[in-house]
């Protein structure tokens, strides 16, 4: 199957979809396209920005939730 017979094929499937469907296809979709973006411009990066933002990561400020392990426990269900 081609791309274009894809992409007529799955334009047709999204045509019979219900509209909450289709919000949550958009979505993934955005997704997708957001983590496609950052992952090419980080395999751009070279050795001082890797540095700059493994420093940054470091000095941030702390998170201002703290969790215990009383939190985890009652989270967390095997």
């Amino acid at each position: 199957m081609t791309t274009i017979d894809l992409r007529e094929q799955l334009h047709k499937q999204i045509d019979r979809l219900p509209d909450e469907i289709v919000e949550q296809i958009a979505d993934f979709t955005l997704f997708v396209m957001t983590r496609r973006q950052a992952v090419s411009s980080y395999e751009e990066w070279d050795l001082d920005q890797w540095q700059k933002f493994a420093l940054d990561q470091f000095f941030r400020d702390p998170d201002e939730v703290e969790y215990t392990l009383k939190d985890a426990k009652r989270i967390y269900r095997p």
